[in-house]
């Protein structure tokens, strides 16, 4: 069975794959005009712009939504296994990735707004199934993204994420699995059964403050470790090309995992962040793609950068060459994966590393769980639109704390493999859906820029005037008719669903 699942992994991240990532963000860096290095001042003041409503969160809520799902294990333990596998040169790919991969988180956004609607209990959804089902009328095609999301992120990513935190938290304080477990699903129900506000208002508080909190102590590393400041970005650059002596083998290796991890970490083409987006509140589609576009720098250039920096200029990490041989050995017998980043920062402030990274990865992965079950329940709550099943939340509740206690005993190498396995087929999935659904995102792009190029202050959005069909909720609102979903009477169905949640 493992062997079969590693070959399934290896058939969903072939050269492919990787192709199709790193040309669709380069293709729409090119189709947007390079809005993410134009549009950077407007994400800015957007973030400033703390809207929100009884239908959907605000703008830096979704933002904190979205960083919930990329700031996660990918952050620590999915560099330290770049650069185990892929050498320090993976590193800069992982910055290519999220340069490009900006413009591709402003597109799958965008749709995800264009497309959003209201549920029964007046909240917004929206997401890659939604958006295909609106803009292709490819009803099979929506159902088969909805149901790869519910089981990646429903049953294969949340182990990934509570298997790092029962290793590292195993390695810090000598606390066995089973006993994080327990206190994870105890969390973590409390979280879930009190709906999307809820996440919403978690997300809000915790996200920036782990994520600052992470930021400081790797610059505090890089100030005690300046010396090898200079030589650590040389031996970035340098491997990135195969050009640094022992690391020329994993040349290739290092765009493959590169570009792999910053999948996993910054999310871009990956189609979770879009359910974040749908769940805003904004007055124009485009205001959330620019400010998830904005989320991935902040994942992968400041986050990601900090792991990275604080491992490679302390020099604890080991590199495994394509035939398991070792081309680098500075950590004999420890696994790839958080335990780089505990040693590092252990090595230049003793008795705190192992603790800090370990309670980092605790709240850094805990959010993202959380985050993957709204992905999850944004899915179900697509296919109950037309089965209505409303046992179906309650039992993904379960499944997901389930899966939560498996992944904190299992091996380290099953859950990644498993969760890699969800990554690729959702990328598939939504990357040829966004190269498909381009045009209205791009229409909603040159509309905002418009009417921000005309002082216009307060942003409106007629998609019927820029040739979009099917986006209902949008329609309603350009012609003053946005609440009158919500005042339809609820069905019996719909009601259930209600005294359920």
């Amino acid at each position: 069975m493992e062997d079969l699942i590693n070959q399934l992994n290896d058939i969903l991240w072939s050269k492919a794959l990787i192709a199709l990532c790193l040309g669709a963000g380069l293709y729409f860096s090119v189709r947007t005009r390079f809005m993410q290095v134009r549009g950077v001042p407007e994400m800015i003041r957007l973030l400033l712009k703390n809207k929100s409503s009884d239908a959907g969160v605000s703008s830096f809520q979704a933002l904190a939504m979205s960083l919930s799902g990329r700031v996660g294990i990918g952050n620590i333990a999915g560099v330290a296994t770049a650069i185990a596998f892929g050498g320090p040169g993976a590193v800069f790919w992982m910055w290519v990735m999220a340069f490009l991969g900006a413009s591709t988180a402003y597109v799958e956004s965008a749709l995800a707004q264009i497309y959003k609607e209201k549920d029964a209990n007046g909240k917004y959804r929206g997401g890659p199934a939604y958006f295909i089902e609106k803009g292709t009328g490819q009803k099979w095609y929506a159902w088969a993204f909805a149901g790869v999301t519910i089981v990646a992120t429903g049953f294969l990513l949340p182990g990934v994420q509570a298997n790092e935190i029962a290793k590292s938290i195993t390695t810090a304080w000598g606390v066995v699995p089973e006993v994080t477990a327990a206190f994870l699903v105890v969390g973590l129900g409390f979280i879930i059964f009190g709906g999307v506000k809820r996440i919403a208002r978690f997300a809000e508080i915790v996200v920036p403050f782990m994520a600052l909190a992470y930021m400081l102590v790797a610059l505090v590393i890089l100030a005690l470790n300046h010396q090898q400041v200079p030589a650590m970005f040389m031996l970035i650059i340098k491997s990135a090309f195969g050009l640094e002596a022992g690391l020329g083998a994993v040349l290739g290796l290092a765009i493959e995992w590169g570009v792999k991890r910053g999948i996993y970490s910054n999310e871009a083409g990956q189609g979770t962040s879009p359910h974040a987006a749908a769940a805003a509140e904004a007055n124009h589609p485009a205001q959330q793609g620019y400010v998830q576009a904005f989320s991935v720098y902040v994942d992968t250039l400041l986050v990601c950068s900090a792991t990275a920096f604080m491992i490679l200029s302390t020099g604890m990490y080991n590199v495994v060459g394509r035939g398991g041989d070792m081309l680098k050995e500075a950590l004999p017998g420890v696994e790839p994966g958080a335990g780089f980043a505990q040693a590092a920062v252990e090595s230049m402030l003793p008795g705190y590393g192992a603790g800090f990274v370990a309670l980092a990865l605790l709240f850094f992965a805990f959010t993202t769980i959380i985050a993957y079950y709204y992905m999850a329940e944004t899915n179900i709550a697509f296919i109950n639109r037309k089965i209505h099943r409303p046992w179906l939340i309650f039992a993904l509740r379960i499944a997901i704390l389930l899966a939560v206690i498996f992944g904190c005993v299992r091996t380290s190498s099953m859950s990644w493999t498993l969760g890699d396995i969800g990554v690729g087929l959702m990328a598939w999935l939504n990357i040829l859906a966004i190269l498909w659904l381009q045009k209205p995102a791009l229409a909603s792009l040159r509309d905002y820029e418009a009417q921000h190029k005309a002082g216009v202050t307060n942003y409106t959005f007629d998609p019927v005037a820029l040739g979009i069909r099917h986006a209902e909720f949008w329609e309603r609102r350009a012609n003053g008719l946005e609440d009158l979903q919500a005042e339809a009477p609820k069905t019996a169905a719909q009601l259930n669903e209600e005294k359920l949640r």
